[in-house]
């Protein structure tokens, strides 16, 4: 297992490139199992959990090859309905793999998904939408049995519940539906740029698809889908967490190859904390002169503040003069950096879905334990503008979600390096 070691009071600069988007590959990587033929898929991030979904469509009977961003999946007509417990139980997004199943071979049996430990985040959403298709489902011994007698049928499905839109659902009842027989509308459908990308890629396929992005997803099914080649969007969580790391190291950090329009509740966010924000048409420039400027956030589905850039900017607020105040509404126990970067030298208290940060003048390098992806990111972001080195334990999270961290960071100015455990 691996750490990072940070020296901080480093002041980032200069340009870094955006990778691919982990959480648009990772649905796009199913929806290629819908057709018999190849597909080719570029900006694809080398990343732990890509390598986890290249194994499991070879388990399903695909081949699957990454090459230097290259992604090239054949299915073929033998696939094999079955997902295992193994492989599922790392990454969360394998579940994705349950729609196209069934709607190519009338069948899945596919285990119930792990992840990061941020909360429960259970699958009803995805089960409800698929049975809503006329799927038949069981949940038995930790797996989801599902089928259908003929074809699935389209329908009108309120893909909402207790924990509001969900994005892997709605990629998941859509891949289903593009195949179904007749018309299937969505309503609630999450609208995120990744499952607009995901929609991009299944029109390009041959779905016939309308509405993506908004919360009404209209679907006709057709008989066939073909292998395309595509290109994976930006990873908007990426960039932003580079828009943090330059702000909290009062950098001067250019951002390349990404999509400021992803990201304009983050930006809006940035400059109301005394940042500097340059929009272009694929980069954004964020610059810090002066103070920070206390602020509050609020996460909740696009295009608003998102969940997976909360840690990022608690980060920032530890040392903002004054007090910034975060409510959770995606994932409200997702708070477990919290304990984290009160090692360092943050006061935090959490009352309920909501952290009161309390600024501080410093933080202190000291040994932490990354507990989950985000988690992980913002005890990096620490570290770069903490007093001596911290050791950032547990970094397998890292991996799985950022591509050359350490490299990237390097680059930049920032005095870190990987060590064994």
């Amino acid at each position: 297992m691996d750490k990072l070691i940070i020296r901080g009071r480093a002041r980032l600069k200069g340009e870094v490139d955006i990778s691919g988007s982990k959480n648009a590959v990772l649905p796009i990587m199913a929806a290629a199992l819908l057709s018999e033929e190849e597909s080719v898929i570029e900006n694809v991030p080398n990343l732990w959990d890509v390598q986890t979904m290249v194994k499991l469509l070879r388990s399903l009977g695909a081949k699957a090859i990454l090459e230097s961003g290259v992604l090239k999946i054949k299915p073929g007509n033998h696939l094999k309905p079955f997902a295992p417990y193994k492989l599922v139980k790392t990454m969360r997004a394998s579940v994705c793999v349950l729609g196209p199943l069934l709607a190519r071979l009338g069948e899945a049996e596919v285990s119930l998904p792990g992840g990061c430990a941020i909360g429960p985040r259970p699958i009803d959403l995805h089960l409800k939408g698929l049975e809503a298709l006329s799927a038949e489902i069981q949940i038995d011994h930790g797996y989801v049995h599902a089928k259908v007698t003929s074809r699935l049928r389209g329908t009108d499905i309120y893909l909402g519940g207790g924990y509001g839109s969900s994005v892997l659902a709605t990629g998941n009842v859509m891949m289903a539906a593009v195949l179904a027989q007749g018309r299937t509308v969505v309503e609630n459908a999450a609208c995120e740029p990744e499952v607009v990308d995901l929609a991009n890629f299944l029109k390009k396929m041959g779905a016939k698809i309308q509405g993506e992005g908004s919360p009404r997803i209209e679907i006709e099914g057709v008989k066939k889908l073909r292998g395309v080649s595509y290109r994976v969007i930006p990873d908007r969580i990426e960039a932003g967490t580079y828009m943090f790391a330059s702000a909290i190291t009062q950098g001067d950090v250019l951002i390349r190859k990404m999509e400021p329009g992803h990201l304009n509740a983050v930006i809006d966010k940035l400059q109301q904390a005394g940042v500097r924000i340059e929009k272009y048409k694929n980069a954004v420039r964020v610059k810090r002169i002066g103070k920070l400027r206390a602020s509050d956030v609020t996460t909740l589905a696009y295009p608003a503040f998102p969940t997976d850039l909360q840690a990022q900017a608690m980060a920032l607020m530890t040392i903002t003069p004054g007090i910034s105040i975060i409510t959770e509404k995606i994932y409200p126990n997702r708070f477990m950096h919290v304990p984290e970067l009160g090692r360092m030298g943050a006061k935090i208290f959490l009352e309920g879905p909501s952290a009161i940060v309390h600024g501080v003048r410093k933080l202190s390098g000291a040994p932490v334990m990354a507990s989950d992806l985000r988690a992980s990111a913002a005890l990096v972001l620490a570290a770069l503008v903490a007093e001596g080195e911290t050791e950032v334990q547990r970094i397998y999270h890292l991996d799985r979600g950022y591509e050359d961290l350490e490299k990237k960071l390097t680059a930049l100015g920032a005095t870190i390096r990987r060590e064994k455990e």
